[in-house]
């Protein structure tokens, strides 16, 4: 597997969140959870890339996991242990059908699950005691990502675009 596939429709990136969602409690769904979700895996791997790029190394596989590039023992590993998603981690690891509830596990499997990777998402953010951006937040969005993600080379050019694609794809285009 190459570890890309075609750039997802915005009916399919609604959908997969969608289903995320659909299983974790329902408090944990709002806009605001899916503008973030859309910005932070545009952000992160245009929602096409499952492993992290390593410039002029086409076939190298970065440290970073998943549709919102998990690193093993960063987010995937916080999500895991966190005392506010720990028991939704558990569930939701058992959804995958996997047998061991540790990062390595984990990690791995969330280059090819992109739902478990898309309820990893939302868990991480609900680690954040801080509320969710409102709408046309641009700025607070990229904060609660910088806040949560900790990108290693932060692209802040980039995230005023896909904060509003994000919000067309979630609230319609104005």
């Amino acid at each position: 597997m190459s570890g890309v596939f075609p750039t997802r429709t915005p009916a399919e990136r609604t959908a997969l969140i969608e289903a995320a969602l659909d299983f974790l409690p329902q408090h944990m769904d709002s806009p605001q959870a899916r503008v973030m979700l859309i910005a932070i895996g545009l952000q992160e791997s245009r929602l096409k890339h499952r492993y992290q790029l390593v410039a002029g190394k086409p076939k190298a596989k970065g440290p970073a996991r998943g549709l919102w590039q998990f690193e093993r023992m960063g987010g995937t590993a916080g999500v895991l242990t966190h005392s506010a998603s720990f028991r939704l981690a558990l569930a939701t690891v058992e959804s995958a059908n996997l047998t061991a509830f540790d990062p390595r596990t984990v990690w791995t499997h969330l280059e090819h699950d992109d739902l478990l990777a898309a309820r990893f998402a939302r868990l991480l953010l609900w680690t954040d005691p801080r509320a969710l951006p409102a709408r046309g937040d641009a700025q607070g969005g990229w904060d609660c990502y910088i806040r949560n993600w900790r990108p290693g080379k932060p692209h802040r050019d980039t995230w005023d675009a896909f904060w509003a694609e994000a919000e067309d794809i979630v609230y319609g285009a104005a």
